[in-house]
């Protein structure tokens, strides 16, 4: 027996050294395997992003380092991270690609594209707007908390008091990359100064027990079932003093130096009036399009777009007895008829989430025909926090975690829900849930021998381009019978046709904001309030809103392609899957994927 854990102990000595030594190469220097470095290079971002742990698995392994901790928000990580990048781009690029085979290919040419345009983008990472109204930290910190953070056991509540107790020093290094921005002439609009301000005082406004973090983990406290109610009321206790002693705070130096900021900017200009405006933009419409059309090539296929699409919801409404004004103006009339409308009231806002919900099931349960690789993680309908939802756009997806123990959740926007139009809801909820962005970014979430990056990285033109696809190919099925239904969907694809022109307007031409929101409402119909979300949206997040159409026509130039080529022997099952299985990719790789798929095809 004694020499048996002799032995045993020389070859957990054996393993231990094994094991250092294998984690000094993959960790310090070019690792012997490329599969090796796609996992070393998503595990280094893991390390430096205890957030996104939490988002894709919350405590693995049962280890809670990572669920007590928020990322470094540093002017020092920052450019920590910037390097890392770089040099991680140099260690992928010494590999001899010519010698993989094509899965290892296939996810080179990924994570290349990926590394290469966020090195391309070091000399404005710090031009963008880190407090905004639409998705600023201010809001977006509070809101991971709320609705990512698990609280299943005391441990979690424990790690939860954690992290609420580390928002003044996140708060205190955004205040320090505010100081770069300003030392750089970068500041933001004046709506957003503005906006932002409005939203930080209203945060704070309320005593710390009606607070949106204390109320919501109350809620969460009441289902566990493991304590009682004196416990309950320490640990809410505790919470009440960590928001006041701690967050509101923060908050506080947060506002104090924005509304120093609002004595500074008068104008709501784009991306072209920060310094080196015009080349930032640039690049920001080539790392949220992955295409290389120029902005004024956009502008132009987004003129083409609104009049193709006009011509369309025209007919329909013509055909509908709207023959009079403008499309526009015809539809904010349609908009306001009562049959379209939700009239607010006790239970309405969980009527229209139980709506949609209804419209998800019932595609979900019609697909089989169309796609032969479905998700197994589910997707539930919630409410947008009250504290973001005024400047927050009609609706957005939230991924579900990537253990199967969080579902994707489809948050609609119920700040006004007289604001919300019956026909509409088919679309919103085909491209947020099903088949759009749930189904997508769950499959490629459930991939299996893939690096893990290929699971979660996102590319914008592709994951919208097919979001905004899944409404086209809805309707195409047959899913969407009701003619104002249909007008749904073509006001939907025409709000991402004017989305070209409005983004590029701003930030390329010069428009201003006035002139962008004339334009969108003119062409959409949609409503005031609503519009305004939208272009300031895109003012504070330049590019991102080109992804959508672009991706869109990209897949479906594709699968015309597929079309042609295969002629009787295409099958759209077989498309969908070769489009959604490698996970989400640039769109230059994604056409790389179908071509070659079409040449094996011809092949035999």
């Amino acid at each position: 027996m004694k020499t048996f854990f002799k032995a045993l102990g020389g070859l957990f000595l054996v393993v231990l050294i094994g094991a250092g030594l294998w984690i000094a190469n993959v960790g310090f220097y070019k690792p012997y395997s490329i599969d090796l470095f796609y996992n070393r290079v998503f595990v280094r971002f893991l390390l430096e992003s205890p957030e996104l742990v939490t988002s894709l698995a919350p405590h693995p392994l049962g280890i809670r380092y990572f669920d007590r901790r928020l990322s470094d928000g540093s002017v020092a990580a920052q450019l920590k991270q910037s390097a890392f990048v770089k040099g991680e781009l140099d260690i992928l690029r010494s590999y001899d690609r010519n010698g993989l085979g094509d899965g290892q290919k296939l996810s080179y040419d990924i994570l290349e594209d990926f590394l290469a345009t966020s090195v391309d983008g070091i000399p404005w990472q710090f031009h963008g707007y880190p407090l905004n109204p639409t998705a600023g930290e201010q809001s977006e910190l509070p809101s991971f908390l709320l609705s990512q953070h698990p609280i299943d056991s005391l441990a979690d509540v424990d790690s939860f008091h954690a992290r609420l107790a580390q928002f003044g020093t996140r708060f205190d290094q955004i205040l320090e990359s505010l100081a770069l921005r300003e030392s750089r002439g970068i500041r933001p609009p004046k709506f957003v100064v503005d906006k932002t301000l409005m939203q930080m005082r209203d945060f704070i406004a309320k005593k710390p027990q009606d607070n949106a973090l204390y109320v919501g983990l109350s809620e969460k406290l009441a289902k566990l079932g493991d304590i009682d109610d004196a416990q309950r009321n320490e640990l809410l206790d505790r919470t009440a003093a960590i928001i006041n002693n701690t967050v509101y705070p923060a908050y506080g130096r947060l506002i104090e130096n924005f509304e120093v900021l609002a004595t500074k900017v008068t104008e709501n200009n784009g991306v072209w009036s920060l310094p080196d405006g015009a080349a930032y933009y640039a690049w920001c419409v080539r790392q949220q399009t992955t295409s290389t059309l120029s902005p004024d090539a956009i502008h132009d296929i987004g003129l083409a777009e609104v009049a193709r699409i006009e011509g369309e919801m025209n007919a329909l409404l013509v055909e509908q007895g709207y023959a009079e004004g403008s499309v526009g103006t015809r539809v904010t009339a349609l908009g306001e008829e009562a049959r379209f409308k939700y009239v607010d009231g006790p239970g309405v806002r969980e009527q229209v989430l139980a709506d949609y919900q209804t419209i998800i099931d019932e595609i979900d349960a019609g697909l089989a025909p169309y796609f032969d690789v479905r998700p197994k993680l589910g997707v539930q309908v919630k409410a947008i926090p009250a504290f973001k939802e005024a400047s927050a756009p009609g609706a957005y997806y939230e991924p579900g975690a990537l253990d199967g123990s969080r579902p994707g959740v489809f948050f609609a926007n119920l700040r006004k829900v007289d604001e919300i139009s019956r026909y509409g809801m088919r679309t919103l909820a085909y491209h947020e849930a099903i088949p759009g962005h749930h189904f997508q970014i769950a499959i490629a979430q459930e991939l299996k021998g893939v690096p893990v990056f290929r699971n979660v990285l996102p590319f914008n033109a592709y994951a919208e381009g097919w979001a905004l696809y899944a409404e086209r190919l809805a309707w195409e099925l047959g899913f969407e019978r009701d003619p104002f239904d249909n007008l749904g969907r073509l006001q939907a694809e025409m709000f991402r046709a004017v989305r070209l022109v409005v983004d590029t307007g701003m930030h390329q031409k010069r428009w201003s904001r006035e002139q962008a929101l004339s334009f969108l409402i003119d062409k959409t119909g949609m409503a005031e309030v609503e519009a305004t979300a939208e272009i300031e949206r895109y003012l504070v997040w330049p590019g991102q809103a080109l992804g959508y159409k672009l991706g869109m026509l990209k897949i479906l130039e594709l699968r015309e392609r597929a079309k042609t080529q295969l002629g009787d022997q295409f099958d759209l099952k077989e498309f969908h899957r070769v489009v959604l299985t490698p996970g989400s990719m640039p769109l230059p790789v994604l056409e790389a994927v179908v071509d070659r798929w079409l040449a094996g095809k011809a092949n035999g």
